[in-house]
């Protein structure tokens, strides 16, 4: 584990802002109103004209030597990484937490990021704010790991933001773990970002053009440099600013020497919720579940499109620039977000145990037993049983004690990684026509060793039944799935993947009974990995093509940290057919493979 601390201070007058709304503390529920349309400001500063004369310096000097290995192997051959078989599962985003007007803020920050340790388990981060110094700590792992007593008495002040983090934009490595701080002509400012930007790469060589200079390989440090160059008064119009030029998914939040500013993109894409404590603190925060860890009061979402400013004089509300229909990542409610947490304004367990009805009514099969692949697939394997009027049980048992990277045995295991991290019961599944609940299937490879762990352990019958339908395209908003090469639904069909994973039958969720179920909020909803159309086109993203270096944070070689850039599909839009998506997602496919 690697930790840095450092600090920045004030490097200009404060600038003023205009407040609306009561003080935070002198009431639970203030009430936030929400501008019909964006404040007037100075026009956009064109990223063509002559570069800002101010200095800019990234405050987040952490050194990449010494986090590199040898791409050799063990002459063992015995460390081997089962990432793949960790889950085969798309990668959670990131997670992201701000506070305000607490005096254990960066103490309430710790916890409530415990609570959001399941988006990220690369790397998390802090910075709070003491007398308008911004001091911030970083590190490489868990929560538990980059933080302890010590460390959090480094951490004084009432107002605090945290992150953590799995990559999904920029190398696993100690520099790009958030939240980043950067000082410039007014001050300073510290950001964590959940999402990813899709003109990241078109922003940056503007940038990088006019004479910015980056010390991180991530999409947020963009953000830094636009607000830095930014021509718009007061602050939070910087942020306005800045965010007119984003394209993408960005749940942020911000903390400047007296103030919290919490940001969501036009769609919507990510969560971001806000709440606030007895003692009249405001927080913001990816999940409701963090909320309810440090007993704060859900109040609502932040709106797509929306800016929220909080400072002592209390919360104002404006709108970021008008923004289309929203279209928020279904995935949240399929496999993200903690059973427990409210997500989009609709309860992730309610949505789960339903999707596991869903698959009861429409893909029935005479069984003696149902159970779940743990622990994603449980509540709809739950809601598959009782619709069904078959008993559950814990057929697979989880170990929640397994690392990253294990060391094998001399003599090779057959499917070394699954066995270690789930456990067959032979009492439940011996002689047993067994249903098995999982949220989706991604590669393929994890759900062919389960069925076998299942059937090497007596059971009979194994019916797979997949709480989501088929995973066609990759996303680009956030969360980390393989290309669509590998995409096991993008090349097979249900009869060619049942064969594969060697299941007795396989039934996915319609996206017609996904749709169905989720009524009248069914538009606002974003289906790209199922269907490849995306909201907004991915046109130079970060995707991992058939045979990329995986990159784990701490292994690999340099040439790996900027790698994997991918010419995106540029012409799969809404009013296109079928088949002529089809056509030509096959001929994208067939180019990259080529190259």
């Amino acid at each position: 584990m690697a930790v840095t601390t450092t600090a920045s201070t004030t490097t200009g007058a404060a600038t003023a802002i205009y407040h609306l709304s009561s003080n935070p503390k002198q009431t639970q529920k203030a009430p936030l109103s929400v501008f019909s349309k964006t404040l007037q400001k100075p026009s956009l500063f064109s990223l063509k004209q002559q570069p800002h004369k101010t200095d800019f310096a990234v405050f987040s000097k952490n050194p990449i030597s010494g986090f590199f290995t040898s791409d050799e192997k063990h002459p063992d051959d015995r460390f081997v990484s089962f990432d793949d078989d960790d889950d085969d599962k798309p990668r959670e985003e990131c997670g992201v937490v701000g506070i305000y007007g607490d005096p254990e803020a960066s103490r309430m920050c710790y916890l409530a990021l415990h609570a959001l340790q399941h988006r990220g388990q690369e790397g998390a981060g802090m910075v709070a704010v003491n007398n308008k110094v911004l001091q911030t700590i970083t590190g490489v792992g868990l929560v538990s790991e980059v933080f302890n007593e010590s460390k959090l008495d480094q951490l004084p002040g009432d107002m605090a933001i945290g992150h953590v983090r799995y990559s999904t934009a920029g190398s696993s490595m100690l520099k790009n773990v958030q939240p980043f701080v950067a000082g410039y002509r007014f001050g300073s400012v510290g950001v964590a970002h959940n999402g990813n930007l899709v003109n990241y790469k078109t922003l940056r060589a503007k940038l990088e053009d006019n004479g910015s200079i980056f010390n991180t390989s991530s999409d947020t440090e963009v953000v830094l440099h636009l607000i830095a160059i930014s021509k718009a008064r007061p602050f939070f119009l910087r942020i306005v600013d800045a965010c007119e030029k984003l394209e993408g998914a960005y749940s942020m939040v911000f903390v400047t020497e007296d103030k919290l500013v919490a940001v969501r993109d036009p769609y919507g894409f990510r969560p971001l919720v806000m709440g606030r404590r007895s003692n009249g603190a405001v927080v913001f925060a990816s999940e409701t579940c963090a909320l309810d860890l440090i007993e704060a009061t859900y109040e609502r979402e932040v709106y797509p499109g929306e800016v929220l400013v909080v400072d002592k004089d209390g919360v104002q509300s404006l709108c970021l620039m008008p923004h289309p229909e929203p279209k928020q990542c279904i995935f949240e409610h399929i496999y993200f977000a903690l059973p427990n947490s409210v997500v989009f304004g609709r309860s992730v367990y309610e949505s789960r145990h339903a999707f596991g009805e869903i698959l009861a009514t429409e893909a029935p099969v005479d069984c003696d037993v149902v159970i779940a692949v743990p622990d994603s697939g449980v509540v709809a394997a739950l809601g598959y049983a009782a619709k069904a009027g078959v008993p559950f049980q814990q057929g697979l048992i989880r170990s929640h004690y397994v690392g990253r990277t294990f060391i094998e045995p001399s003599q090779k295991i057959r499917d070394f990684g699954v066995k270690l991290k789930l456990s067959p019961v032979r009492g439940v599944l011996e002689g047993k026509r067994v249903v098995v609940v999982d949220d989706s299937i991604v590669r393929g490879t994890t759900s062919s060793k389960i069925v076998r762990l299942l059937k090497e352990a007596g059971a009979k019958e194994v019916h797979m039944r997949i709480a989501s339908p088929p995973i066609i395209a990759s996303c680009y908003y956030g969360v980390d799935t393989p290309s669509s090469e590998e995409l096991i639904s993008n090349r097979m069909s249900v009869e060619e993947i049942r064969d594969f994973i060697g299941c007795d039958s396989l039934a996915f969720l319609s996206i017609d009974s996904l749709k169905k179920l989720l009524a009248k909020d069914s538009p606002a909803f974003c289906y790209a990995c199922f269907s490849g159309k995306y909201p907004v086109m991915p046109r130079e993203v970060k995707v991992k093509r058939v045979g990329d270096f995986k990159d784990d944070g701490l292994n690999g070689s340099i040439d790996s940290i900027d790698g994997g850039w991918v010419q995106g599909p540029r012409n799969l839009n809404e009013n296109q057919s079928d088949s002529s998506r089809h056509n030509e997602l096959i001929a994208y496919k067939t180019s990259n493979l080529q190259h």
